[in-house]
């Protein structure tokens, strides 16, 4: 049997810094609410002219440079985003071009928060078929999608994107070693942009703000996502045979500091093995995780054999969870 290894990452997040400080006068808050609230500091927001693929080829890039890979040898590239250039045509064609994947298949996946673990998984799967590296880049531009007046979703969202390249492995039980996917439907309205869709075209849309991103519940959202992340977590871990004592690191979906806290006090996961960026980069949907794989290895490196467990919730609601051996 073929295993699976990450061979490189990479992340990149816009030079534009927005402190909370920007925010809360806007929204007439408190000083030091936002921090109290989600534990952010700070976003990255991308600059005018900066698009969803401009930030997805210099995390890419990062990635490919560190491999010391044939840029010809990838087979396909899986772009996580729910902030595309365009709605057509996707922009991972793009995003590989300008990358010089000359060989590889390119798709976009719209799993919104969730969109990495989804990719992650069906790259781990293609890696094994077909004995050939996968790139793997979750990157979103949500400052471009964000309702100034929400602010249960203005308070969070950024700018930025994580990069994984997985490639063949001798070494059988390296890679995804169990995971779990979920959706639930009947929340399907606790995130929304509403227009732009077959449901509300763009023809139909009188209200610019109807293209911007609504938060309808947070108290919801918080609960939901906690219980989905919670749960996929431990049913991916018993796919793998796996205890919580037995996780090295714990990456989930950076969403805000109280769920993550929440999250890993509910898996019995000691908080010394959680990795996170929010403070100082916000939540920027489904790049946080592998942003934080990537950002944290400098002063964190991962060790061969080390147990990674990625699990993230978001919009529709959609989640799952991956155990990941190094």
């Amino acid at each position: 049997m073929t295993g699976v290894e990450i061979v490189s990452f990479g992340h990149y997040a816009p030079e534009r810094v927005v402190p909370n400080s920007e925010i809360e006068a806007r929204l007439g808050l408190e000083a030091g609410w936002i921090k109290r609230r989600t534990g952010i500091e700070e976003r990255r927001y991308a600059a005018e002219g900066e698009a969803l693929s401009d930030i997805a080829v210099k995390a890419g890039d990062m990635a490919l440079a560190r491999a010391g890979l044939s840029r010809d040898d990838v087979g396909l590239l899986l772009l996580a985003t729910s902030t595309p250039d365009h709605l057509l045509p996707p922009s991972a064609p793009l995003v590989a071009h300008r990358l010089g994947l000359a060989s590889a298949g390119g798709i976009d996946m719209a799993g919104a928060c969730a969109g990495f673990i989804y990719a992650l998984t069906l790259a781990d799967s293609f890696v094994r078929t077909q004995q050939m590296p996968v790139l793997v880049i979750a990157a979103n531009i949500l400052s471009r999608r964000i309702n100034e007046a929400d602010r249960a979703s203005s308070v969070l969202f950024a700018d930025a994107a994580g990069t994984v390249l997985l490639a063949p492995s001798a070494r059988a039980d390296a890679g995804v070693i169990g995971a779990h996917l979920a959706a639930q439907g009947q929340q399907y309205d606790l995130i929304t942009i509403p227009g732009g869709g077959s449901r509300k075209p763009f023809s139909k849309i009188t209200d610019p703000k109807d293209v911007l991103m609504v938060m309808n519940d947070g108290r919801a959202v918080y609960a939901g996502a906690v219980a989905m992340m919670t749960d996929c977590a431990e049913k991916a871990l018993a796919k793998a045979g796996l205890s919580t004592g037995q996780v090295n690191h714990l990456i989930p979906h950076q969403a805000n500091d109280r769920m993550m806290g929440t999250l890993a006090h509910q898996l019995d996961i000691a908080p010394e093995k959680l990795r996170s960026t929010i403070e100082a980069f916000g939540n920027s949907s489904a790049a946080t995780i592998p942003f934080t794989l990537s950002a944290t290895a400098e002063n964190r490196p991962y060790t061969r054999g080390d147990t990674v467990l990625m699990t993230a919730a978001g919009a529709g609601l959609t989640g799952g969870a991956a155990v990941f051996r190094w």
